[in-house]
């Protein structure tokens, strides 16, 4: 029987020494299994993630679509519905984590995405605060899998040089949501009869992602060893070349000193702040994008017009990261800041511009979610810089409660009686660019320290995202027995 056969309900046999005992591929074999992952596998992925942004964001479209009154919501109690969402998910960010290791990750997302989509179809019959509350809480806790599920998977497929594109790809399904989401709400909002157009687009949209999902069920492979869309021939060398570095080896063990490890590394912390710190704002932006749009004086159709070059602008700043990280190494960090900087040019224009001076507030709004690209970066950081399957996991579920946090006090920040210039909530995400900018290059200077510590105490210097590296991952794997962590493998070098 082959080596990658498996017996019902065990874990398929592919451990670590296997990777030692085959010849690498050739140039021409590795190429033409990437591209049957890439033109199989990442349209899911971006399909999946489009979905659950427009699903999430669903409720900042029907904010001006009637949603507050058919439910007898004011803005306070809008902004804590909204906030809702990510208290599930933060509860749920560590059970979650868990399940990754526990059930088949192809299956659990699928299932996890179904649910959801029944949740929010179930808003458009809400009534009441409560209603819509509850239903908030149950949507992020099952919209909780689907991030740290696609980091895990990219680490799982990819090699640490292909990380970055292939986490922006998936992640640009946000940036599509988002136009996408304000074109179909603008034409929903023209729809009148015994329900209101707030309602339809949470059925609209909760239908598509529940036909999304059960086909999703059936597609989505669990590991390249049952990949569907591979030949036999090419599933066990697509799992050998993402594990050489031993990032990625699926285990079905939950192990305490990867745990612990993941707890007392300082990347864990750095990922965790910058997490923290652009949620703030996008918590806030996110839900109320359109009500600071609308406050500038544009009516409510224009207003959902005007949301569609918000999402393009940063949509652009993600694809030129991608293709730029993908090309040269070591850029990761860079981008992160450089999106950062440009977020704090938006907030610098809606604060210190007068009221009257709309247009330019309004290029503002538009420039200040750019920060949203380098989100994806700091996801693809995760995939290459941490091995160890529960390490991954573990480090995943805490950089997401930060993500939470961050985003239940956003938009608390947005007080209605200090509209249109909501002075403490620009203050604050001010202040958390400027922070999250001084985060990110002490991040980036930890790493480089680290990989210099390394190659002296080796006496040779391994470049991170080289083939050099990988097979340095590949010489590692013979010696260690299963799956280990960054901080036992002394070859492994960390991502810039």
């Amino acid at each position: 029987m082959s080596d990658y056969s498996s017996s019902p309900g065990s874990e398929p046999k592919a451990p670590s020494e296997t990777v030692a005992e085959h010849q690498p591929l050739t140039a021409m074999e590795e190429k033409a299994i990437l591209r049957r992952i890439d033109l199989c596998l990442l349209p899911l992925m971006f399909v999946s993630y489009l979905l659950q942004y427009l699903d999430k964001t669903a409720m900042s479209y029907t904010s001006i679509l009637g949603l507050l009154p058919g439910t007898h919501m004011n803005t306070d109690q809008y902004s804590w519905a909204s906030s809702a969402f990510y208290f599930g998910y933060m509860v749920a960010s560590y059970p979650v984590s868990i399940g990754f290791v526990k059930f088949p990750i192809g299956k659990y997302l699928s299932i996890m995405m179904i649910t959801w989509a029944i949740i929010l179809t179930c808003h458009a019959a809400a009534s009441s605060f409560a209603g819509i509350t509850t239903l908030r809480l149950l949507l992020g806790v099952f919209e909780s899998a689907i991030s740290p599920g696609f980091t895990i998977v990219v680490g799982m497929w990819y090699t640490p040089s292909e990380h970055a594109l292939r986490s922006c790809i998936w992640f640009a399904g946000n940036g599509v949501a988002s136009i996408f989401g304000g074109v179909l709400s603008y034409a929903i909002g023209h729809v009148h009869n015994r329900l209101g157009p707030w309602q339809w687009v949470f059925i609209i949209f909760g239908i598509i992602t529940l036909v999304w999902s059960i086909f999703q069920f059936f597609v989505l492979p669990d590991s390249p060893l049952n990949a569907k869309f591979l030949s036999p021939s090419q599933r066990g060398p697509a799992y050998r070349r993402a594990q050489a570095c031993q990032k990625t080896y699926q285990s079905r063990e939950w192990k305490k000193d990867q745990f612990i490890e993941a707890l007392i590394d300082p990347k864990t912390w750095f990922l965790f702040t910058y997490n923290f710190l652009v949620s703030l704002p996008n918590g806030g932006i996110t839900n109320f994008s359109s009500l600071v749009i609308a406050s500038f004086g544009f009516d409510t159709f224009n207003t959902l017009l005007y949301t569609i070059p918000m999402a393009a602008v940063a949509l652009i700043f993600l694809l030129l990261s991608a293709v730029t990280c993908n090309r040269f190494r070591g850029l990761r960090c860079y981008w992160m800041i450089i999106t950062l900087l440009v977020s704090l040019i938006g907030i610098l224009l809606m604060r210190q511009l007068p009221v009257e001076k709309k247009w330019g507030r309004l290029v503002g709004v538009w420039l200040v979610t750019v920060f949203g690209a380098g989100f994806p970066l700091s996801l693809s950081l995760v995939s290459s810089n941490f091995a160890g399957f529960t390490k991954k996991s573990t480090v995943t579920a805490i950089l997401f409660i930060g993500y939470c946090v961050g985003n239940i006090a956003g938009p608390q920040l947005f007080k209605k009686n200090q509209a249109p210039h909501y002075y403490s909530a620009f203050a604050a995400i001010l202040a958390c660019f400027c922070i999250a900018v001084l985060d990110v290059v002490l991040l980036r200077l930890y790493m480089v320290w680290e990989n210099k510590r390394r190659d002296r105490k080796q006496g040779r210097a391994i470049e991170p995202e080289t083939k050099e590296a990988e097979d340095s991952g590949h010489s590692t794997a013979g010696r260690e027995v299963g799956d280990v962590s960054d901080w036992q493998n002394p070859n492994f070098r960390f991502c810039l």
